[in-house]
């Protein structure tokens, strides 16, 4: 199996107001680390999972509907908890949604996304997806 990941970062705004999340209650802001990683298991003709450009591009076009948001306002999370796992399964289905664009996107086996928060603290939302 291969895989390629890459990498990018944003901003958001949200809270959590459920007891368990306690001082993240309040509205406050996160910095995350998008690390999403696409899987394969061959290579295709040119000897990679896929375009590394093209990767890229398609985690850009998602985070850009997140960056500098207030999640509480967005409506994608409309009645739902922006926590760092619902925002790694929502990359995701979002990157997924991109692929079907993409000439290498039905060879692909999986989408991983990791988002960490800091340096000691992440979650990782993993998506198989069907081959072509």
């Amino acid at each position: 199996m291969f895989s390629l990941t890459v990498r990018r970062h944003f901003m958001i705004a949200h809270s959590l107001p459920r007891e368990a999340f306690g001082p993240a209650q309040a509205l406050h802001g996160a910095t995350f680390v998008a690390e999403v990683s696409f899987r394969r298991r061959t290579l295709n003709e040119d000897a990679i999972v896929l375009d590394i450009g093209a990767a890229g591009t398609m985690i850009e076009e998602v985070l850009a509907g997140l960056n500098y948001r207030n999640l509480d306002e967005h409506p994608d999370f409309a009645g739902k908890l922006s926590t760092t796992e619902a925002l790694a399964e929502y990359i995701a289905q979002s990157v997924a949604e991109k692929l079907k664009d993409d000439p290498d996107g039905g060879q692909l086996t999986g989408i991983d996304v990791t988002l960490r928060e800091n340096p000691d603290a992440w979650a990782t939302y993993t998506l198989d997806l069907p081959v072509a």
